[in-house]
């Protein structure tokens, strides 16, 4: 039985990196999209050092991996990232987010968007929170040195406190979720991509989060990349005495492959 060399490593890359991570807020898509115009199959691993302000100063010692299926008219985008965390008085925490999204091409510059996220977080007291959304995704703007687009969806929310908060919080929502992103190429070792998420409670728009992330890929040598990340994430109404304003600073190792 004959098996194509690039599902091979692709199936290989898979099994190895998910061994490892089974043992080890708002995510930044277009940060992961992989622009490639001769493999269905691409994605990267990293690992990385992150110093985080929030309820308690955190080092955290994070991996994540990222797979792309892209024919062109349909893109199949998997991330895994997950987080092993020390805080100040030698107490590990643990924080997690799976996400699926499907792209369907309607036109040249017009995709059908659909994606399923769930996630967990121990330091913002998040026990679980479940995300289904949907909605068009445009091109505004597009060459080979940069890209511009605008993505407007509707999701369903469930999100579910952890025990730590004494009154049960469980709260089930409608919400949109716009985002603009644009991606600069300067050379084909540099690339800067940075996307603001706007994702209000459509029945109360007062209740809202943003999002925004700005990473920087410089490459190193073959399929190795050093990527540095700053994140800056407002939620006006957080679960418990989570600060409504937190931020991430993230600089590690990427390896990639297509």
């Amino acid at each position: 039985m004959n098996i194509n060399l690039r599902t091979s490593k692709f199936l290989i890359f898979f099994i190895l990196f998910a061994i490892n991570f089974l043992s080890a807020q708002i995510i930044n898509v277009e940060s992961l999209r992989k622009v490639t115009d001769s493999s269905k199959w691409s994605g990267s691993a990293g690992l990385n050092l992150s110093i985080i302000k929030n309820t308690n100063d955190i080092f955290i010692i994070s991996n994540n991996i990222h797979l792309q299926y892209n024919d062109h008219r349909h893109l199949l985008l998997f991330v895994n990232d997950l987080n092993f965390q020390k805080l100040e008085e030698n107490s590990f925490i643990n924080q997690g987010t799976q996400h699926l999204r499907y792209n369907y091409r309607i036109a040249e510059r017009v995709k059908l968007e659909a994606f399923l996220q769930g996630q967990y977080d121990a330091v913002s007291y998040l026990d679980f929170r479940g995300l289904a959304g949907i909605g068009p995704r445009f091109k505004l703007s597009s060459n080979d040195k940069y890209r511009v687009y605008l993505g407007t969806l509707a999701m369903y929310e469930y999100e579910k406190a952890s025990e730590e908060i004494t009154e049960e919080r469980v709260q089930k929502d409608i919400r949109g979720s716009a985002y603009l992103s644009f991606s600069l190429y300067p050379t084909d070792k540099i690339s800067l991509v940075s996307t603001t998420y706007y994702q209000p409670k459509l029945s109360e728009f007062k209740d809202y989060r943003i999002s925004s992330q700005t990473s920087l890929s410089l490459s190193l040598f073959k399929n190795f990349a050093f990527v540095s990340t700053f994140s800056y994430f407002i939620d006006e109404y957080p679960i418990g005495d989570t600060p409504k304003t937190q931020y991430r600073f993230t600089n590690g190792i990427a390896y990639t492959f297509d």
